[in-house]
């Protein structure tokens, strides 16, 4: 089908309490991954790439540091004289601090919803890293006839409150729905990316906002599962929930593996971001640097081994790092030792310094913090 007729909806602000060490002055969507990426840039590519010309960015609040990363959407060919990429702040008489739940989060939404002439709305979060064909997913929509298609993976459920996991028939129908169990064995968790009509969208809101409702999944989901035809869609490849910081810190150094970045950056499907047009990084005379993925406009004149560099770090004569992810314009000083760490933006390890974590309990060096 034409996906010009789907209209994309993104969470920016969804499961900010499940990383308090990375969204205390951002949303999860601005959190940057893989080197030069923010979690938004694969929930936005994944649209563009189908064909998607209109997207709703929702936001609840800290969302400076992603109204400068999204700019006018240019990046993404989504500054556009009609359509485009939308900022939707909370438009609601509620405090926006109040809006705590993705239902709530939606109703705010109403106004740019009922604008919209797309027939079909296709809802995400920002904590899912993967690379899907939401134009393959559109088509399974419609070709099974279901109300609501949800993208699942099957695996171990991620620690995430309000989960849901489906219990599907051999059509791919969900026959039951749980929100919230026990973590056990293999199970199908939700991606939390939904596709569905507008118009059931807006009609399922107004119920819930009638009947004083409040919990999406619950509500939404698990008392109309009869009522109802909830299909899944299975995603394939890399696929990786944000649920804790341990969690970002291992899928960001599963990067270092050759065929999960060919899984994740493919060429079919490009994931687009801010362009920076920095230097290129410079590699000192002493530098030794192994299995690492280093952004550009870095100074390197020490080790660094199994990690992740963003844009302007600098790491000083004689300094080591292993293990750890350093974000935009860190600064490690000479003779300096970082090991199993992630480090926000702007930080600072003074000369001589050792910070050694584990690769089972890693180290949080906030924004900006010198040691």
């Amino acid at each position: 089908m034409r996906t010009n007729n789907v209209l994309g909806l993104i969470y920016s602000n969804a499961y900010d309490s499940a990383i308090p060490e990375l969204t205390t002055l951002r949303t999860m969507g601005s959190v940057p991954f893989g080197g030069r990426y923010r979690l938004i840039d694969f929930a936005l590519s994944n649209m563009v790439n189908c064909g998607i010309t209109k997207v709703g960015v929702a936001t609840k609040n800290n969302y400076q540091s992603l109204m400068d990363h999204l700019g006018s959407g240019k990046p993404w060919d989504l500054s556009r004289k009609n359509d485009g990429m939308f900022l939707l702040p909370p438009f609601s008489t509620k405090d926006s601090s109040a809006i705590t739940s993705r239902l709530e989060a939606l109703q705010s939404c109403m106004n740019f919803l009922s604008k919209s002439s797309e027939e079909y709305v296709i809802l995400t979060d920002c904590n899912v890293v993967c690379n899907v064909d939401f134009g393959e997913m559109v088509d399974a929509h419609i070709a099974s006839g279901a109300d609501i298609t949800v993208a699942y993976k099957s695996g171990v459920k991620p620690a995430l409150t309000g989960l849901m996991t489906l219990e599907l028939d051999g059509d791919g129908r969900a026959t039951a729905i749980t929100v919230g169990a026990p973590t056990g064995g293999e199970e199908n968790y939700s991606l939390n990316m939904f596709v569905l009509r507008k118009a059931l969208l807006e009609r399922m809101l107004h119920e819930a906002a009638g009947l004083y409702l409040t919990d999406f999944e619950r509500d939404l989901f698990m008392r109309n599962v009869q009522a109802l035809k909830i299909h899944g869609f299975a995603v394939q490849g890399f696929v990786r929930t944000l649920y804790s910081l341990q969690s970002f810190f291992d899928a960001n150094l599963e990067l270092l593996k050759r065929e999960n970045r060919r899984q994740l950056f493919c060429p079919d499907r490009p994931v687009y971001t801010k362009v920076q047009d920095s230097m290129p990084t410079i590699y000192g005379l002493g530098a030794e640097v192994s299995n690492s993925l280093i952004a550009d406009g870095c100074v390197i004149e020490g080790t660094v081994e199994n990690s992740i560099l963003f844009r302007g770090v600098r790491v000083g004569k004689g300094a080591v790092v292993r293990n750890s992810i350093l974000m935009q314009h860190s600064m490690i000083g000479d003779n300096a030792t970082v090991s199993c760490a992630v480090m926000d933006k702007s930080g600072v390890i003074k000369p001589g310094k050792t910070i050694c974590g584990d690769m089972s309990f890693p180290i949080s060096i906030g924004k900006g913090i010198i040691v």
